[in-house]
C-alpha cells in the first residue's frame, strides 16, 4: 500500500466506528488491517496519538502500537528504540485522563517494548524514579507495573529463554521497590477504592510471576491491608473481588510451602480469620462475596494439600481448612460447593496413592460429610415437573457430582455408603425429591460395589423394579438409571433378568422415559450378553419398531449396539439370518429413500440409517475359527449394492459420504478378509468419486483397506494403484495457497493411509514412484499447527524411518534398510532442517515429543549422518549461532545415552530460546 495521510487514516477509523453501512465498516476494517501490517503503521499511530482527536482514533492508534511492538518489533532499527520509548511514555502521560482502555493498551505497548529492548536496563527503577512523585501519573504507572509481569510469559512475544530469565531476575531485584511503592499509594490514597483495586491487581500480578521475596512480604503492611479489606463487611463487591484475586495469587505462588514458610504462615493464619466474614456474607445473602471466600478457602486447601496429607491436624496441616470447605458445602447455592471440587479430586488422588488405612480413617468423616452435602445439593426443587434435565447448568453440576463421588467413594467404602443411602429410603418415608437424589448418588457408586453374593444389592434391585407407576416421573427416571448401572448384579443373579426387562420395557413405552430405558437396556445387553441371548427375539422386535419409541438418536443407536452385542453370542449358524433381519429395517429405509424422486432437487437424508447399520456392523463380532466362513460375509455382500448406490447418489455431500465411508469401514472390519469380493468395486468407486469430490474420508477408508489386505501378496499392487490414484487429487488440493492449513483433515487422513502402507507393505511403497512426493508433502506438512494432522505426519515419518531400523527377522529387512537409506540421502537434510525450524517457530510445545521421536529414529538409523544433518541446520539468525551450537552439543551428548526422551528434553530446552 502507498503511504496514507493521517487524515485518511482518521477518516477510515471514523468509518469503522460510525458508518451506518455495514459494507463501509467492512471496507474500513480491511483497509485498517492492511495498514497495521505495513511499515507506515508506526508513524500513523504515533501521529494519531499526538493529535488526540477522540477516543476511537486514540484507541486504534494505541492498539496498533501495541500490536506492532508485539509482532513486528524487528522492523525498527535499534537506534530508534529510545525515541519510541520516550514517545510512548509521553503519549500515556498526555492521554491518561482520556480513557482507561487507552491507558491499558499503551501500558501493554510500553511493557512489551521493555521486554524486547535489551538496552533498557532496570526499566522498573526508571519508571518509578520518573513518575512516583507525581500523584497524577500514579494511575498509569501502576497500570504499567501491573501488565509488565503479565507480559513476561506472553505467547505474543518471542523473546527467548535467555532474555526471559534476564528479565525475571531484573524484576525480582526491583520487586521490593514495587511493593513499597504500592504501600505508599495505599497510605496516600486512604480509602480510595479505585486506587486500592489497582494496587491489589498489581500486587497479584507480581505474585503470579513468582518473584516476590517471601520474608519481605510476610512482614509487609500490604498483606495486613488485604485481609482487613476482606474482613470488613462494608467492602464493595469490586474491591472484594480484587482483594480475593490477590490472596488467591499469593496462595498459588507459595505452593512449594517449605521454601516460603514465613509468608505461608501469614497467609494461612490470615485466611483462617475470614470465617466470620463468610458467615456475615451468607447472612446478607451476598453471593458474590460468598463465592470469593470459597475461592480463597479452596486455594488455601490446594496450597497446603501435601502438608495436610503428611501431617493432618498438625501445624499448617490443620484440618480446620477442610472445615472451611465443608461450611461452604452447606451453602444452599450449589455454585459455592462446586468451586471446591478440584481440591476434593486431588485429595482423593493423594490419599489413594498413599494407601494408608490409618490416614484414610482420619479423612473419612470429612468425605462422609461432603457426600451428605452433595446428596442434598443434588435434590430437584419440590415443585419440579418432568424428568431431571442433563443439559442445563444444574444437570451439568449433578454430572460433576457423580464423577466426584466415584473418585472419593473408596475412602468411605462403596458398600457402606450404598447401604446407608438405601437405609434412608427403607426406614423413612422421605419426600420424592430426597428419594430421587439418594437414588442418583446410589447410581453413581453402584458399579464400584462388589456384586458377588451381596444381599443389599439384590434387595435394592428387587425393590426398584417394584416401584409403582404413580411415583414422581423423576424418581422413575433415576431408578431406571440405577437399574442400568446395576447390570453386573443382574448378570450374577439371572433370576432378576425377566423382572428387570419388564420394568425397563414399561419405561421404553413412555415418551419421557424411553431414552433412559433404552440406555439401561443397552447396559444390560453389554454386561449380560450370554443371558440375553434367549431374549434376542424380543430385542429384534424392539429394533424393528425402533421409530415407534420416543428415542433420541443416541439412545436408538445404543439399543442397536446392545442388540448387536447379544447377536454376536448366538450360535454361528443363526447369526447370518438374525443379522439380515436386524439390518433389514435400515436397508429397506435406504432403498425407499433411493427410490424417491427428489421433488425439491435434493434427495432425503440417509444418515440415520447409515449410522444404525454402522453400529450393527461395528459390534457384531462373533468368534470365528480359522477356516470357517464369517457368518456376516453373505449379509454384507447383499447390502453392498444399496450402500454403493447411496454413496453414488450423495457423492457431493461430504457429511453423507463420511457416514457411508464409516458404515463401510465397520463392514470391512466386521468380516476382515471375508470382504475380499468387495475390494475391487469399492476401490473403483472410491477413486472415481474422489477425482470429482475429494472427501478426506475416502483416504481414511483406504487406510482401513490397506490395514486389512496390505499383507496379502495378491492385493498389494491394487492397493498401491489406489494410493497413487488418491494422491494426485490430494496433492493438487494441498498445493493450493494455504492448502495444508485449509484442509487439515485431508492431511491427517492422507498420512494415516501412508502410515498403514508403511506398516503393512513397506517395500511396495518404498519401491514406488509416489514415495518421493509423499515424503515431500510430509516435510511441508510438518509446519502445520493442527494436533491430529501434525501427529499423523510425524507418525508417518517416524514409522517410515523405523522400517529401516527394526530388524524383525523378515526376509526383506536389508532391502528396506537400503531403500530407507536412499530416501534419507535424498530428503534427510531437508527433513531435519524443516523439523528444527518448525520446533522453534511453528509448533506448540505439546508436539515436541512427536518431533523428538522422528529425530531419534534418524539418529538410530545412522548416528554420524544425523549429526551432520544437525550441524548443517541453519534455523537461527547469525546473532544466535552460539545458542544454536549449544543445541548441537546438547543433542549429541544427550542422545548418546540411548533415550528418546533425552532428545525431547534437548529440543524443549532449545526451543525455549526462541519462544
Amino acid at each position: 500500500m502507498a503511504k496514507p495521510t493521517v487524515a485518511l487514516v482518521y477518516q477510515a477509523v471514523q468509518a469503522l466506528y460510525h458508518d451506518p453501512d455495514p459494507a463501509g465498516k467492512e471496507r474500513a476494517s480491511v483497509w485498517l488491517g492492511e495498514l497495521q501490517r505495513s511499515m507506515y503503521a508506526w508513524e500513523m499511530a504515533d501521529q494519531l496519538l499526538q493529535l488526540k482527536q477522540d477516543v476511537e482514533s486514540c484507541y486504534f492508534a494505541a492498539q496498533t502500537m501495541k500490536m506492532k511492538i508485539q509482532t513486528s518489533f524487528f522492523e525498527l532499527p535499534p537506534e530508534t528504540h529510545i525515541a519510541l520509548r520516550d514517545s510512548l511514555l509521553s503519549h500515556i502521560q498526555s492521554l491518561k485522563d482520556l480513557s482507561p482502555i487507552i491507558v491499558t493498551q499503551l501500558a501493554l505497548a510500553i511493557a512489551d517494548l521493555a521486554l524486547q529492548m535489551a538496552s533498557w536496563k532496570g526499566c522498573v527503577h526508571t519508571l518509578i524514579e520518573k513518575y512516583s512523585n507525581d500523584v497524577s501519573s500514579m494511575t498509569f504507572l501502576i497500570e504499567i507495573l501491573t501488565v509488565l509481569p503479565e507480559e513476561v510469559h506472553s505467547r505474543s512475544l518471542r523473546i527467548g529463554a535467555n532474555r526471559r530469565t534476564e528479565i525475571i531476575e531484573d524484576l525480582a531485584y526491583y520487586s521490593s521497590t514495587v511493593v513499597t511503592l504500592l504501600m505508599t499509594c495505599v497510605e496516600k490514597s486512604g480509602s480510595n477504592e479505585k486506587m486500592l483495586i489497582k494496587v491489589f491487581r498489581c500486587l497479584g500480578s507480581w505474585f503470579n510471576l513468582g518473584v516476590l521475596d517471601s520474608n519481605f512480604m510476610a512482614n509487609n503492611q500490604l498483606l495486613m491491608v488485604l485481609f482487613q479489606v476482606l474482613q470488613r463487611d462494608e467492602t464493595s463487591t469490586n474491591l472484594h473481588e480484587a482483594a480475593s484475586d490477590c490472596v488467591c495469587s499469593a496462595l498459588y505462588a507459595i505452593e512449594n510451602v517449605d521454601t516460603h514458610m514465613p509468608l505461608a504462615l501469614q497467609l494461612f493464619q490470615g485466611v483462617l480469620t475470614l470465617e466470620t466474614a463468610y458467615h456475615m456474607a451468607v447472612a446478607r445473602e451476598d453471593l458474590d462475596k460468598v463465592l470469593n471466600y470459597c475461592r480463597i478457602f479452596t486455594e488455601l486447601c490446594e496450597t497446603f494439600l501435601e502438608t495436610t496429607v503428611k501431617s493432618p491436624g498438625q501445624g499448617m496441616g490443620d484440618l480446620r481448612t477442610l472445615e472451611l470447605l465443608l461450611i461452604c458445602a452447606g451453602h444452599p447455592q450449589y455454585e459455592v460447593v462446586e468451586i471446591s471440587f478440584n481440591f476434593w479430586y486431588r485429595l482423593g488422588e493423594n490419599l489413594y496413592k498413599t494407601n494408608d488405612p490409618a490416614l484414610h480413617g482420619i479423612f473419612r468423616p470429612y468425605i462422609q460429610r461432603l457426600l451428605h452435602g452433595l446428596a442434598r445439593h443434588c435434590q430437584l426443587d419440590p415443585d419440579h415437573e418432568g424428568i431431571p434435565e442433563d443439559t442445563d447448568d444444574f444437570g451439568e453440576f449433578r454430572m460433576r457430582v457423580s464423577d466426584l463421588v466415584k473418585d472419593v467413594i473408596f475412602l468411605v467404602g462403596s458398600m457402606e455408603c450404598f447401604s446407608q443411602l438405601y437405609s434412608t429410603l427403607k426406614e423413612g418415608n422421605p419426600p420424592w425429591e430426597v428419594t430421587e437424589a439418594v437414588l442418583f448418588i446410589m447410581a453413581a457408586i453402584a458399579k464400584s460395589v462388589d456384586p458377588e453374593n451381596n444381599p443389599t444389592l439384590t434387595e435394592v434391585l428387587e425393590q426398584v423394579v417394584l416401584l409403582p407407576e404413580t411415583v414422581h416421573i423423576a424418581v422413575r427416571y433415576t431408578s431406571i438409571e440405577l437399574v442400568g448401572e446395576m447390570s453386573e448384579v443382574v448378570d450374577r443373579n439371572p433370576r432378576f433378568l425377566d423382572p428387570v426387562l419388564n420394568y425397563l420395557m414399561k419405561g421404553l413405552r413412555e415418551k419421557t422415559l424411553a431414552s433412559v430405558a433404552a440406555k439401561a437396556i443397552h447396559n444390560i445387553c453389554s454386561v449380560c450378553r450370554d443371558h440375553m441371548a434367549q431374549h434376542f427375539q424380543g430385542l429384534l422386535d424392539i429394533a424393528r419398531a425402533l421409530d415407534s419409541f420416543a428415542l433420541t438418536t443416541e439412545a436408538a443407536v445404543g439399543l442397536l449396539k446392545g442388540t448387536a452385542l447379544v447377536l454376536a453370542r448366538l450360535p454361528l449358524e443363526k447369526i447370518a439370518e438374525c443379522l439380515s433381519d436386524l439390518c433389514a429395517v435400515q436397508v429397506m429405509a435406504l432403498k425407499k429413500l433411493l427410490s424417491q424422486d427428489p421433488s425439491n432437487g435434493k434427495a432425503a437424508d440417509p444418515t440415520v440409517w447409515l449410522d444404525r447399520l454402522a453400529v450393527i456392523f461395528r459390534h457384531t463380532n462373533p468368534i470365528v475359527e480359522n477356516g470357517q466362513t464369517h457368518p456376516c460375509q453373505k449379509v454384507i455382500q447383499e447390502i453392498w449394492p444399496v450402500l454403493s448406490q447411496t454413496l453414488n447418489t450423495h457423492q457431493a455431500d461430504n457429511r453423507i459420504v463420511e457416514r457411508c465411508c464409516r458404515c463401510l469401514r465397520f463392514a470391512v472390519r466386521c468380516v476382515g478378509k471375508g470382504s475380499a469380493s468387495l475390494l475391487q468395486p469399492l476401490v473403483t468407486q472410491m477413486v472415481s468419486v474422489y477425482q470429482v469430490y475429494p472427501h478426506s474420508c475416502f483416504l481414511y477408508l483406504g487406510s482401513i483397506l490397506v490395514d486389512e489386505y496390505g499383507m496379502e501378496e495378491g492385493c498389494r499392487q491394487g492397493l498401491l494403484d489406489m494410493l497413487q490414484a488418491l494422491c494426485m487429487p490430494t496433492f493438487q488440493l494441498l498445493e493450493q495457497p494455504n492448502g495444508l492449513r485449509n484442509h487439515p483433515d485431508t492431511v491427517d487422513d492422507l498420512f494415516r493411509l501412508a502410515t498403514r502402507f508403511v506398516q503393512r507393505s513397506p517395500v511396495t511403497l518404498l519401491s514406488s514412484g509416489i514415495i518421493v512426493h509423499i515424503i515431500q508433502c510430509a516435510i511441508a506438512a510438518t509446519t502445520l499447527d493442527h494436533r491430529d494432522a501434525n501427529c499423523s505426519v510425524m507418525k508417518f515419518v517416524r514409522d517410515l524411518i523405523h522400517t529401516g531400523v527394526s530388524n524383525d527377522h523378515e526376509d526383506d529387512f536389508e532391502l528396506r534398510k537400503q531403500l530407507i537409506g536412499q530416501a534419507m540421502g535424498q530428503h534427510g537434510q531437508q527433513l531435519v532442517t524443516q523439523l528444527m525450524h518448525t520446533c522453534c517457530f511453528c509448533l506448540p510445545p505439546y508436539t515436541l515429543p512427536d518431533v523428538a521421536e522422528v529425530l531419534w529414529e534418524i539418529m538410530v538409523f545412522d548416528r554420524p549422518v544425523s549429526h551432520m544433518y544437525i550441524d548443517t541446520c541453519s534455523t537461527t539468525p547469525d546473532s544466535t549461532c552460539i545458542i544454536h551450537m549449544q543445541l548441537k552439543v546438547d543433542v549429541h551428548i544427550q542422545s548418546s545415552t540411548g533415550e528418546c526422551k533425552q532428545v525431547c528434553w534437548a529440543i524443549r530446552e532449545f526451543t525455549r530460546l526462541f519462544r
